[in-house]
């Protein structure tokens, strides 16, 4: 059975300032390495005249089907910029996403201490200021029914707390539900009971989709 898991799906900007050293935390959507190198080198020609622009990614699925990871401390002291930014990013549990920390040296020097916490805390800002979401598993259950029916699958969805996707009115009723993943079979044998057996069914493939407030997306 699919697992559900976090994603970035739309990103953001965040920024600190440490000792009057400028970290600026830029975070995009990436599924591949590819994306995410080209949203890196955007950002270097963006911040063209900064001292550092340091980055981790994660894809879910790489061009081998297994996830990719990969850090950069560009020329800070190794294992406190690119590490601790990939960590954050483990640590949230968050898949195709990039981040890339860019600093303006203010004159002061940090510590490795001190960069390991600036730019963890840098990225955490640019997550703040992210669309982050949950990517669960389910199914589109679509079904056929009589307009007599309809008051009792409208019940049932409520009932069940099942998202209504679409309902189209013609000669009869379609409508498609929303249902988690392993849930289907139940629905599905509610609806029969609830209709005598009356309603045409169909089942989906395997999907994925986020609830976010009042929106239902699919992937």
């Amino acid at each position: 059975m699919p697992e559900p898991y976090r994603i970035c799906y739309q990103g953001g900007q965040g920024e600190i300032t440490e000792k009057k050293s400028r970290f600026i935390a830029a975070v995009r959507p990436v599924k591949t390495e590819a994306e995410a190198a080209a949203f890196i080198e955007e950002i270097r020609k963006t911040y063209w005249d900064a001292r550092h622009n340091c980055y981790a990614y994660i894809c879910k699925n790489g061009q081998d089907g297994h996830p990719q990871m990969k850090c950069s401390d560009d020329g800070e002291p190794s294992q406190t910029a690119g590490r601790p930014m990939l960590d954050v990013l483990l640590g949230e549990g968050i898949w195709d996403v990039c981040v890339v920390v860019t600093r303006y040296f203010g004159g002061t020097l940090l510590g490795t201490g001190g960069l390991v916490r600036a730019y963890s805390q840098a990225v955490k800002e640019g997550l703040k200021n992210s669309r982050i979401l949950e990517k669960l598993p389910g199914r589109k259950l679509t079904f056929t029914v009589d307009y007599t029916a309809v008051g009792k699958l409208q019940y049932l969805a409520g009932k069940m707390g099942l998202v209504t996707l679409d309902c189209v009115y013609t000669d009869k009723v379609e409508m498609v539900l929303l249902a988690p993943e392993g849930q289907e079979e139940e629905v599905l044998k509610k609806v029969a009971e609830a209709t005598g057996g009356t309603a045409n069914a169909q089942c989906s493939d395997p999907i994925f989709y986020a609830l976010d407030g009042k929106e239902t997306i699919l992937f």
